[in-house]
């Protein structure tokens, strides 16, 4: 479903799954991240840690999917423009987020930002 919604494939989609999705208001994005992931071999090396931009890119890319199944945008073709990691401003197409990532438990990350979806004419 992730794939039919949003634009991003292998190696830059970074969410695995969803779940808990309330439409118009919020979902929990999964990433499944293991010791291999090509990042940690220079971020940084003997202390692996995700990168703090890919963990706000994966937030995004949660939130893309909840405006998605919001809008109905499955097998839409619709593309996400990031647009800011701070706004001030939401509305029509430009949706503004926050976002929250866990790590067992444990808060890693928050942003607040915004997204841009634009749909191609049928």
């Amino acid at each position: 479903l992730i794939q039919r919604i949003i634009p991003h494939r292998y190696p830059f989609l970074l969410i695995d799954k969803v779940r808990d999705i309330v439409l118009n208001d919020s979902c929990v994005g999964i990433k499944c991240i293991t010791f291999n992931e090509p990042q940690f071999q220079g971020h940084f090396p003997g202390m692996p840690i995700f990168p703090g931009v890919m963990i706000i890119e994966a937030m995004a890319q949660t939130s893309g999917i909840l405006v998605g199944l919001s809008m109905d945008l499955v097998d839409k073709n619709a593309k996400v423009f990031f647009m800011g990691v701070k706004a001030v401003r939401g509305g029509g197409r430009v949706w503004k987020f926050e976002g929250r990532a866990m790590v067992e438990g444990e808060l890693a990350c928050e942003a607040t930002f915004m997204a841009m979806f634009d749909v191609p004419k049928a």
